[in-house]
């Protein structure tokens, strides 16, 4: 890799600008994903599909870019982040604007569990990965505004899909959605680098020009030892149960609503409040994170999401799920803050990317079996019920696993102090 000269820290890091076209990739490939529940009626309501078959489309989704994540790591790592997103970009777009010439439900599992999500495949390790080598001691804040894209993106994109289809249909509405994906992604991805080096700076924090020559250097685990390890394994499966509750919220939570009575539009605002609620939780559970340790913070949100899936089951009025959509959003988003400093804390940044791809692939078949599941409990037994109880206990099974993890506020800061 050609290096340029390095200088000392400036008042301004390139590392804000990685930030914010992560931040922008975030918000545009999120609220695609989570305005997925919102085209869920229209396309009942068309063809007559079951909610399980429907379902399937994004569970197939799932599974198709399974493989991707186990690869798309070593490409990062390999490539850099631009071209891995750009590719993004143009498999996401091109999948949203095919799905506007749905006619069949073999066209919704080609189109939409396929070719988009090539995209989604190649979305979330590049963003996740590059953000620690920019930043050390403020890599839980950083993280915190880059997936605050994805609250923002619940905030926005659902409701305006919505509105989208109330005006021109759910097919010109995957139009308009998908040019602006394909564009304002692609564009985004030319302002990522992988590394402070290749902008001639140091990582945030780091002043010590003096070691200059080392600083393209970074330790840690090789992929092989570290799937060896029991840690590995306990983040995973915490990840795959952490999955599975949010896939049942994506794909079935406005549905559900729109089945007690809500109109359309308000069964929607459920996503909206989860990402608003998102926004505010990741950049307050970020902070903390940085400032107690990531274990507490953890445990904290994990039993955050186990009570709301309770809320769930103790009413069916508009106010309960607007009580367990703010529940939720608050702190399910904690995951997607802690997942890559936490590999980073067990394992070093050497594989980051590779490392984060594979725990992201075993993590990922939550969300291959929750979308399925939840809508095959629903057709056999005409409730959710079920569902919301499962998701309340794997909630729990989370707090557990995240008192296995082998993380101490001392450990961390002994890290930090590594990469300085």
């Amino acid at each position: 890799m050609a290096t340029q000269e390095i200088q000392p820290q400036s008042r301004f890091s390139y590392g804000y600008i990685v930030v914010s076209a992560s931040l922008v990739i975030v918000t545009i490939a999120e609220g695609i994903l989570y305005s997925f529940g919102v085209f869920f009626a229209p396309l009942l309501g068309e063809f007559g599909w079951t909610r399980a078959m429907t379902s399937g489309a994004l569970s197939l989704s799932t599974v198709v870019h399974i493989p991707i994540l186990i690869v798309v790591g070593r490409l990062t790592d390999r490539f850099g982040p631009r071209l891995v997103l750009s590719a993004c970009g143009f498999f996401l777009g091109l999948g949203y604007l095919l799905m506007s010439q749905t006619n069949a439900i073999w066209q919704l599992y080609l189109f939409y569990g396929v070719i988009a999500s090539i995209g989604m495949g190649f979305y979330w390790v590049p963003i996740i990965s590059i953000i620690p080598r920019w930043f050390i001691k403020k890599r839980g804040l950083m993280m915190a505004i880059v997936t605050s894209g994805v609250g923002i993106g619940q905030l926005v994109v659902p409701p305006l899909a919505n509105w989208l289809i109330s005006i021109y249909g759910w097919r010109k509405s995957y139009l308009i959605i998908g040019s602006i994906t394909m564009g304002v992604i692609m564009l985004a991805a030319q302002f990522l680098k992988q590394h402070p080096i290749q902008m001639g700076q140091l990582p945030y924090n780091e002043n010590k020009v003096e070691e200059k020559n080392s600083v393209g250097k970074v330790d840690g685990l090789s992929i092989r030892a570290a799937v060896h390890t029991r840690p590995f394994w306990i983040a995973s499966m915490l990840f795959l149960s952490w999955g599975f509750c949010l896939s049942i919220v994506m794909v079935h939570s406005v549905i559900h609503a729109i089945g007690l009575g809500m109109s359309p539009a308000s069964a929607a605002n459920i996503l909206a409040i989860i990402g608003g609620a998102g926004i505010a939780g990741r950049l307050a559970f970020g902070r903390i994170a940085d400032a107690i340790g990531m274990k507490p913070v953890l445990i904290i949100s994990m039993s955050l999401i186990s009570i709301s899936f309770l809320c769930l089951l103790t009413g069916t009025e508009m106010w309960v799920l607007y009580l367990f959509a703010a529940i939720f959003g608050i702190s399910y988003g904690t995951m997607e803050i802690l997942q890559s400093p936490i590999m980073a804390n067990l394992f070093g940044l050497s594989s980051l990317a590779t490392l984060m791809g594979l725990n992201t692939a075993i993590g990922a078949i939550g969300f291959v079996i929750g979308p399925v599941l939840g809508g095959y409990i629903f057709d056999v037994t005409g409730s959710y019920h079920i569902v919301f109880i499962i998701c309340a206990a794997m909630a729990m099974i989370c707090i557990m696993l995240s008192t296995l993890l082998p993380l101490t506020r001392d450990k961390e800061e002994r890290h930090y102090k590594s990469q300085l």
